[in-house]
């Protein structure tokens, strides 16, 4: 069983309220999931305006094909989203 993380930190521009970065996290969240059919959930940063910091995970049995699921993920947000990523990481592990 290999299960494949993806780690994000970005910047949500413009936010004038918690409750407005919330709707953006879900937003987020909500696509991930039914998109790539990943869990997702924000991991710290929830008390800061601006910043957020999420993590992802996938279950299945080939580290090149969780890490892919990953990597299409990333560049999903980086395209579609109103984000800017200041920091990533994809890291595989093998149960």
């Amino acid at each position: 069983m290999i299960i494949s993380m993806i780690q994000l930190i970005f910047e949500i521009p413009e936010v004038q309220s918690i409750k407005d970065k919330r709707r953006i996290i879900r937003s987020i969240r909500d696509k991930l999931l039914h998109r790539f059919h990943m869990s997702v959930a924000e991991v710290d940063l929830q008390d800061s305006l601006s910043f957020a910091q999420i993590g992802g995970a996938l279950v299945s049995n080939s580290k090149s094909f969780g890490e892919s699921v990953m990597q299409k993920a990333f560049e999903m947000i980086e395209r579609d989203l109103p984000v800017r990523i200041q920091d990533m990481s994809i890291h595989s592990e093998e149960f």
